[in-house]
């Protein structure tokens, strides 16, 4: 994990790494997914059809569970188990305990177990876009929400132009901050629902 970071600090960072992300009420998880490049990748995975705590938390319980969050490890274990034993990681266990695996399988063979490598060695936002692209589950969508988080919360100059014009989790910077985010998002959504139904 230090390796990770280290790597990271050096090539891409304009400025020092945050300590934590708020995404969750766990100070542990919150903690890890800041420190932690694939627990921040394992986390936005996670992060459809659950709350945005419920998927940032999941990290945290996966290397609760399985001992470790490397990406080797991650790749060859099965992970289905880990992911149904109760409290279920994951509203859908089988197909994310799947993409988690696939997840760990693509860092581990493109950037050597690395998942800094997947920002730290893009030259430019298209470089980017297409490392973020190429991650199992990851579309257009998460690839702005990751882009806005890398840029806003970790300094990555080749994410800013990435970062879309409405808010996203790279705006939460506090608890209060992901309440209003998440109360901006359910409102954003309701208004979508009534503006298709006429």
């Amino acid at each position: 994990m230090r390796r990770a970071i280290a790597g990271a600090a050096s090539a891409g960072y304009d400025r020092v790494l945050p300590e934590r992300l708020y995404f969750t009420e766990s100070d542990e998880a919150n903690a890890l997914i800041a420190t932690d490049p694939l627990a921040l990748l394992i986390g936005f995975a996670l992060d459809q059809q659950v709350s945005v705590q419920k998927a940032f938390t999941g990290p945290l319980v996966l290397r609760e569970r399985l001992g470790t969050l490397d990406a080797a490890r991650l790749a060859a274990s099965d992970l289905e188990p880990v992911f149904r034993e109760r409290p279920a990681i994951h509203r859908f266990p089988g197909s994310m305990a799947r993409r988690v695996q696939e997840l760990a399988e693509h860092v581990r063979d493109r950037y050597d177990g690395d998942a800094a490598r997947v920002w730290t060695g893009a030259a430019d936002a298209g470089e980017l876009r297409a490392n973020l692209a190429a991650l199992p589950g990851f579309g257009e969508m998460k690839i702005k929400a990751l882009g806005a988080v890398l840029a806003k919360r970790f300094g990555v100059a080749a994410a800013r132009d990435l970062v879309p014009s409405h808010p996203t989790l790279g705006d939460v910077d506090s608890p209060q901050a992901l309440a209003d985010y998440q109360a901006a998002k359910r409102a954003h959504k309701a208004e979508w629902s009534r503006a298709t139904a006429r």
